[in-house]
């Protein structure tokens, strides 16, 4: 074949051969966002500052599908069995009814959760070290935490010989671990417990009633994320019934609640954000132990204790990571 004929017989065939097509992207991973709350702006700031810390920016290389249940427990089943067909790739949650519902719809997906109770006694994983199965996460011992909560309500008002506790009956893994576990913790500082509860806002005004009626003379909020959201109106209800009043949230005592003394949960969202990181790289939750906390924070608002005309003991501010004024 001529040379002539060769660059004539290319120039031909050119126009039969296909365009070079572009490699085909990665499909961009999705995390499922289950809760039993309304959105938490600073635990969802945390929990992308830990995420972009892990290499991860929503929008970017990894998309998120939110589930929020908005305080109706009932719902979470139905909200983690769509994330299950959603196909996505690692479930995050928050709270143990979250937690029991996402560990009931898949045993297969990666599921990381931070939870009040201890997960283990919550049958959510076999042990903290080796968790087993297709869950992790982080324990924010809220319920262990809650023993000296009534101590430091005890010590800044001896004088309260019945201490309420708020429970949300709807989050029933909690409020049942509550109900047993703290009449005891009552009785070691030598109070009464009234155990009271509220599954929505419209309750609030009848439960704060009962407290009065039976004399309480503080109150103790469990640690359930619904009474988180509600910080504000749990605030002021608690200062038009004078009620010296802890909480395990700061933003309880930010929103003008007396104290509070707790995990530092904003840590522990970074921490589970960077767990969700590691196992969108590969990681196996089974490979991954269970998160305790470290931190602890005890605030005292100044300005809601002298307006309940209480005179914060030496001891207790000596103990303070905050004293808001």
């Amino acid at each position: 074949m001529r040379r002539r004929e060769f660059v004539a017989l290319l120039g031909g065939g050119a126009a039969y051969w296909p365009l070079a097509v572009p490699a085909q992207q990665p499909a961009m991973p999705v995390i499922g966002f289950l809760s039993g709350t309304s959105p938490e702006p600073l635990r969802l700031a945390a929990f992308h500052e830990g995420l972009k810390q892990a290499g991860y920016v929503e929008g970017q290389n990894v998309a998120i599908e939110y589930r929020w249940a908005a305080g109706n427990f009932d719902l979470l089943p139905a909200l983690a069995a769509d994330l299950v067909r959603r196909q996505v790739a690692v479930i995050v949650l928050g709270g143990n009814t979250a937690a029991l519902a996402a560990k009931a719809a898949t045993a297969t997906i990666p599921v990381v959760f931070t939870v009040g109770t201890d997960p283990v006694r919550a049958g959510l994983v076999a042990s903290l070290n080796r968790p087993g199965g297709n869950l992790t996460g982080a324990t924010t011992l809220e319920v262990e935490l809650g023993p000296r909560q009534l101590q430091l309500l005890h010590e800044l008002v001896p004088m309260a010989t019945t201490i309420a506790l708020l429970i949300n009956s709807a989050n029933q893994t909690l409020a049942e671990t509550v109900s047993r576990d703290m009449p005891a913790a009552a009785r070691a500082v030598g109070v009464e417990l009234l155990i009271t509860s509220a599954n929505t806002e419209r309750d609030f005004a009848t439960v704060f009633e009962t407290m009065v009626q039976r004399r309480a003379g503080a109150l103790a909020i469990s640690s359930d994320v619904f009474f988180n959201t509600q910080s504000k109106q749990l605030a002021a209800l608690a200062a038009q019934h004078r009620l010296p009043a802890i909480s395990q949230f700061r933003e309880f005592t930010a929103a003008g609640g007396l104290m509070s003394y707790g995990t530092f949960v904003v840590d522990m969202w970074r921490q589970v954000a960077i767990y969700t990181g590691r196992i969108l790289k590969g990681e196996k939750p089974v490979d991954l132990p269970v998160l305790q906390p470290t931190k602890f924070e005890f605030v005292i608002n100044l300005k809601t204790a002298k307006a309940l005309g209480l005179q914060i003991p030496d001891k207790l501010l000596a103990l303070t990571d905050e004293a808001i004024e």
